[in-house]
């Protein structure tokens, strides 16, 4: 007997016709298309009207262009909520290319149980990250410190940004100075294992 399919009930918004049919065979789901990273303001207006019918989760590709349009979303519509998959689970069988129509269906379906909602308020984030946080943990500058970021923000699901969008996102999520520095932990404990 087949297994059911995971029901999403908000509209989920990607970039394009292929990512629809690839989300759409690991959940039941609707969709809406931004067709390219300039957001159309028609577009803008559709997912504002989903998101006050019913939530909108923004699933987009980690990459320049998706993470252009993650901004543009959720800054027209900051109660959107965010899904992530990692450059790993969104390349290609010739890795050469990167997208969400390029994910397994387990990968998309763990995002969207991983879905982050933005705090409405950050003034009353009790214990923020602060940026000498993070540069402490190496995220900000040195060897590795792209690398480490990206490994961080998977741990947290919030996916890879550069520094600085790196902090808004953390603070965005409300992710508190434990949240993090357990991340940070987790990724410097791997890196520290031998390899097998």
């Amino acid at each position: 007997m087949e297994k059911a399919k995971m029901i999403i009930e908000e509209c989920i918004v990607v970039e394009g016709r292929d990512d629809s049919v690839t989300v759409k065979r690991a959940v039941d789901a609707d969709t809406i298309e931004t067709r390219g990273s300039a957001v159309p303001v028609h577009v803008i207006e559709q997912i504002k009207l989903a998101d006050r019918r019913r939530g909108v989760i923004v699933l987009t590709d980690p990459d320049t262009p998706g993470e252009r349009i993650r901004r543009i979303v959720a800054e027209s519509v900051p109660t959107s909520k965010h899904a992530f998959l990692s450059k790993n689970e969104a390349k290609s069988t010739c890795g050469k290319r990167v997208g969400v129509e390029h994910a397994a269906p387990s990968s998309i379906q763990r995002a969207l149980e991983q879905v982050r909602v933005p705090g409405h308020d950050v003034v009353t984030h009790r214990d923020p990250v602060s940026v000498a946080d993070v540069r402490a943990a190496g995220l900000l500058a040195g060897p590795d410190a792209r690398g480490r970021r990206g490994l961080v923000g998977e741990q947290l699901h919030i996916g890879y940004a550069n520094g600085k969008q790196f902090l808004k996102r953390l603070h965005m999520f409300r992710i508190d100075r434990q949240e993090f520095h357990n991340a940070v932990a987790k990724v410097l404990q791997r890196e520290e294992e031998p390899p097998r």
